[in-house]
């Protein structure tokens, strides 16, 4: 089966409104894309003992998790600090890391047509960036070369740390899903089956939707809507699970509708 995968999105900017957040839908994109799904996503400002709380979580069991911002040096990036608290090792300076830093600090000053100088003030600090929990592995940043980093707790949760910004985090991400998780692509073919039921009130469907779940291996979904401009008041009723099993849950939930007398409207199938 596909471990759990989660998503944690961290910033006082996201929760304040001064920046919207992108990495939900894009994530769930990309993991649509491969035939994976996200079980879960939660949102968090710059609290240290939050961001801790949550990333401990993450950690104690197994599933994998991406997570978004904070592993900046500037005194509101707590990222890095919060992950080594909640696997309980010191923060060291990744050798791979220190390397990838390097590289992108010789490039600015080429760019710059600057002598590059390792010892400068600005440059010292930069080092901070490849500072990560001991035994962390590194994640490739095709943007600018300053690298994530992944660590695994003792509960088999495995959490992938990108940047913040997008046009970094996206791609990122990306080589995760396409590296280390390839296997887990498309593992199983799955199906979502919905029926619209015109004027329907969720609480007398509940016993048929209980019923539904009991006898077949699969979820019932329902969602609601009270202005459609087509359908007005009405329910997207459906089942989503293995294929085999949601074809017999569709065809035992149809018929059990019709059994209610319910006004059915047009029906829809997902991949």
């Amino acid at each position: 089966m596909t471990p759990a995968i989660g998503l944690i999105i961290i910033g006082d900017e996201i929760l304040s409104g001064k920046r919207a957040d992108k990495h939900l839908s894009k994530v769930i994109e990309l993991l649509n894309a491969r035939g994976m799904s996200l079980s879960w996503a939660r949102f968090v400002g710059d609290d240290r003992q939050s961001i801790t709380a949550n990333l401990r979580d993450a950690f104690a069991q197994p599933g994998i998790v991406f997570s978004c911002g904070g592993i900046g040096a500037t005194p509101d990036d707590h990222t890095r600090q919060c992950a080594a608290a909640a696997l309980g090792v010191e923060l060291v300076l990744h050798p791979e890391a220190k390397m990838l830093i390097e590289s992108r600090m010789r490039d600015v000053a080429a760019e710059q047509g600057q002598v590059f100088d390792p010892q400068r003030a600005d440059n010292v600090h930069r080092y901070n960036m490849g500072v990560f929990p001991l035994g962390s592995a590194i994640i490739q940043n095709p943007y600018n070369k300053i690298p994530g980093f992944s660590c695994t707790g003792a509960g088999g949760g495995q959490v992938h740390f990108v940047p913040g910004f997008p046009v970094m985090a996206w791609p990122m991400i990306e080589w995760v899903l396409d590296h280390p998780y390839a296997h887990l692509h498309h593992q199983g073919s799955s199906l979502e089956r919905s029926v619209i039921v015109m004027g329907a009130m969720e609480a007398t469907l509940t016993p048929l939707m209980e019923r539904i779940e009991r006898e077949y291996p699969v979820k019932v979904f329902s969602l609601p809507s009270v202005d459609h401009p087509e359908f007005g008041r009405h329910i997207e009723l459906g089942v989503k699970g293995g294929t085999g099993a949601v074809a017999d849950a569709f065809a035992s939930l149809l018929a059990g509708l019709h059994q209610h007398g319910a006004e059915l409207g047009p029906e829809m199938v997902r991949e």
